[in-house]
This record gives C-alpha cells, sequence and structure tokens, in this order.
C-alpha cells in the first residue's frame, strides 16, 4: 500500500510475529537467555508470561528458527482444551493417531514415542502457546506426561507461555507439584521510552530499501505514552501513521500529527479511549469521617429511636456527604454537550470522506501510471515497422509549417483529423526524438502539451 512511497520492501509495522524484526531489548535478550538456559540444562517446565501483545509469540518464534535438526518440537496453540483433548492434540501434533484409542494405550503410544526419540539422539520439546486457557485438570495432565524421564533426565520438556494469568493460576494451591517442578519462569515487561525509539527505528531499518526513515524522538515519545511500551499497541500506531502520511503525502511525522493519528484510532474504535484518573476528592472531606464514626446521641440519650435528635441528622448528613461529592465528578465526566458531540462527529465523518476521495484519486493515477508505463514496454519491445527510405520523409517536410497547414487542410477529411495534431508538434518532426515516458504520462493525465 505505502511501501513504494517510503521506499520499503514491506509493512514494518504488521502484527505477523516475524523473528526478522525481533528488536533485542533488554528483557527480550534476557527472556531468550532463560529460554536457552532451559533447553540446553534439560529442565522440565518453562514459563514465559507478559502482557497482551508484549512480544511472546515473536520471542517464541525466533527461538524455535534458531534450534538445531536434532530437536523434535510439538507446538499446541489452542487451549481451549480438556485434558483427554489435550493428550490428543500433543499426539497428533507429534505425528501419532489417537484414533480409537483408550488413554491408558495414548499414554503409552506417547511414551514409547519419546523413548525412541532419546535412542535416535533427538530431544523433544513441547511447546503451549496460549497456556492461560488451560484449566487446572488439563496443568496437571501436563504435569502426569513430565514423569517421564530416565534416571539422567526429562524424555519431555515443555514450554508454557502465557498472560499474567497463567501466573496466577500457577500460584494455586493445587499445582503446588507442577510449580516445584518449573525450572525457568521470566515475565517480559513493556518497553520504556529510549526502547521503544530504538524498537521503532530498528524495524524502519529492516524494512528499508535504500535509506531508512526515522521517527523524530517527540513523535516516539506521544508513541510510547499512548502505548505503554507494549509492542503491539506501537505497531498498530505507527503502521497507522504510515497510512496517514502516505495519504497526506507526507514523510516527516510530528507531535501534531500524531496526535490526529491517535484520534482517529480512537474515534474508530481500534484503540480504546485513555482512562483517565479518578478526581482527587476535596480536603474538607477527611474531617467529616469523625463526625460520621463519633457515637450517635441516639444511642447515648434516652430519646426514642423513632425521633431522632437533629444532632443525629446532622452527623447522617454529614457521613452521606463524601459518597455524594465522589459520585458528582464522574456524572461531569460521563455527560457532554451535545452540539460538542455532533460536532466532533461531523468533522470526523468528514475527514473520512475525504481520505476515501483521496485514496480513490490515487488508485486511479496508480492505474493509468500502471497502463501506460505498460504500453510504453510494448512499444519498446516489439517496434513497429519502418517505411521504405523514401516514403520516411512526407513530401513537405521541406516546407515552412504554415505551408505544411495548408497541404493538410486541402486532404481528405481522415487527414484533417489526425495529422493537424501532429503537425502541431513541429519539435518532434524536426529533432526525431522520441517522446518520454513522464512526458506521455503528463500530457494523457494533465492535457498539455510536452513541447
Amino acid at each position: 500500500m505505502y511501501e513504494r512511497f517510503y521506499q520499503l520492501r514491506e509493512r514494518p509495522f504488521a502484527l505477523s510475529p516475524d523473528p526478522e524484526y525481533l528488536y533485542p531489548s533488554r528483557v527480550h535478550q534476557e527472556a531468550l537467555d532463560y529460554l536457552r538456559y532451559g533447553l540446553e540444562s534439560q529442565a522440565g517446565f518453562v514459563v514465559i508470561t507478559g502482557e497482551i501483545g508484549s512480544g511472546k509469540t515473536t520471542l517464541l518464534q525466533t527461538l524455535l528458527r534458531n534450534l538445531d535438526n536434532q530437536t523434535t518440537v510439538g507446538r499446541v496453540v489452542n487451549t481451549m482444551l480438556e485434558p483427554r483433548e489435550l493428550l490428543e492434540t500433543i499426539a497428533i501434533d507429534f505425528g501419532l493417531d489417537p484414533a480409537g484409542r483408550s488413554k491408558p494405550l495414548l499414554l503409552r503410544d506417547l511414551s514409547q514415542f519419546l523413548v525412541d526419540q532419546r535412542l535416535a539422539g533427538r530431544q523433544v520439546l513441547l511447546v503451549i502457546d496460549e497456556a492461560q486457557n488451560l484449566g487446572l485438570p488439563a496443568l496437571e495432565e501436563l504435569r502426569m506426561l513430565s514423569n517421564l524421564e530416565t534416571e539422567k533426565s526429562k524424555l519431555l520438556q515443555i514450554v508454557l507461555v502465557g498472560q499474567p494469568d497463567l501466573r496466577d493460576k500457577l500460584a494455586a494451591p493445587a499445582l503446588e507439584q507442577l510449580r516445584q517442578r518449573i525450572t525457568v519462569s521470566y515475565h517480559l515487561r513493556p518497553l520504556d521510552a529510549d526502547e521503544t525509539h530504538n524498537y521503532i527505528n530498528h524495524r524502519l531499518r529492516r524494512a528499508a530499501l535504500g535509506v531508512p526513515m526515522e521517527f523524530p524522538r517527540e513523535a516516539t515519545e506521544a508513541i510510547h505514552t499512548r502505548s505503554r511500551g507494549v509492542p503491539r499497541i506501537i505497531n498498530v500506531i505507527c503502521d497507522a501513521t504510515l497510512v496517514f502520511g502516505y495519504a497526506e503525502e507526507r514523510r516527516v511525522f510530528d507531535r501534531a500529527m500524531l496526535a490526529d493519528v491517535l484520534m482517529e484510532l480512537e474515534a474508530t474504535g481500534v484503540l480504546a479511549a485513555p482512562v483517565e484518573p479518578a478526581p482527587a476528592q476535596p480536603a474538607a472531606q477527611p474531617a467529616a469521617r469523625p463526625a460520621a464514626a463519633a457515637p450517635s446521641p441516639v444511642t447515648s440519650s434516652a430519646e426514642s429511636p423513632s425521633t431522632p435528635s437533629p444532632a443525629a441528622s446532622t452527623a447522617t448528613a454529614v457521613a452521606e456527604r463524601p459518597v455524594v461529592a465522589s459520585v458528582a465528578p464522574q456524572t461531569v465526566v460521563a455527560t457532554a454537550p451535545p452540539a460538542a458531540i455532533a460536532a466532533a462527529v461531523l468533522a470526523l465523518e468528514e475527514r473520512e470522506r475525504a481520505l476515501c476521495q483521496r485514496e480513490i484519486e490515487l488508485a486511479e493515477q496508480r492505474r493509468v501510471l500502471a497502463e501506460e508505463y505498460r504500453l510504453l514496454r510494448a512499444q519498446r519491445q516489439s517496434p513497429p515497422e519502418r517505411p521504405p527510405d523514401h516514403a520516411e520523409r512526407p513530401a513537405w517536410t521541406g516546407l515552412d509549417a504554415s505551408a505544411r497547414t495548408r497541404t493538410v487542410e486541402h486532404s481528405d477529411d481522415a487527414a484533417r483529423s489526425h495529422r493537424p495534431a501532429r503537425l502541431s508538434m513541429p519539435a518532434r518532426f524536426d529533432t526525431g526524438q522520441p517522446e518520454g515516458f513522464w512526458d506521455r504520462v503528463k500530457r494523457i493525465m494533465l492535457g498539455v502539451s510536452t513541447s
């Protein structure tokens, strides 16, 4: 879409987990080191967690790409499974057929497969992505699989990759035995401002065909503030920025342009609106708590409970005042003037229409240019046959422009419809130079002469 405009070989901020674009930040490099250590030490369980979009899958793809051919890898990516379904999925991924097999026979086949792989000098690795979706029985089933071992090492290594919920789930008392078998555990944290700046320009350098473009510091600061350092959100914002710049034919991105891009992403629902912090309570509110906590005059007097004293009413009103004060600011924030909302909606719709119209115009221009380029290549590959020498120059070549025009005017109707247009460009007949590609495009699209 915008690759040619920015001289890129592909989209640098695509959401696919491409190991080629992995930026070796401090946290990602540490996670890779922990993973390699877990595999080389033949640990039983390795756990990698991180927030949504923190780069866990890209990190995993990088690890698997660098494994040698002596490692057999099984990978489970759909984890909404019961324990029996999980065993069948693992067997299928290792090339076994679980059809019609009871659970004891299925476990025997898996055990025999692992033994055969060890006798062949191969290491078996099971990777389970999105492991936070597994239930406690399924996780316990994985622990039972890890019991397949020799006197020296495990026959099966298991890597669990998931969101922070996985850490909470593994902390359950029912999974104490599994938790004790976890040798390596690492949590991916978001990028800081400097890493965000380096991350963005690293991906641009990897995708550049020539001199790589760069996002200035002020733009990356705005992106980091909105994305909170999460790589996937950074990719979404940067890709939208490149599309926006392509539509506006801009190659320099500043903070003002980033503000427009973020507004568009929030308006279309691609990004959730930022959560504003709760307003601070007034300083006078804490003073009301002792009055509410003080003994009620009702209980310390002989008056009837059904007829509270004025002091009791005052204390009740003071006690309820903080609740009302805490709700009032939320009501003010939630409501907005209808005129302002309507104006914002109209402005967004107008901007969308302008962008759509601009995309249509650019698409039509690209189509015309591609067609003209194709015709020009066809003409160059198959040049027309040259007429005989005596017919190369018309009989009126030696005449001046006015004489040639008069000669053409006395010709037949077909000559009058074609030759005056060609005679209006004497420079081409006088010099014999062919019309250039861009001259031809300019003449066709703009309707002007290229002389």
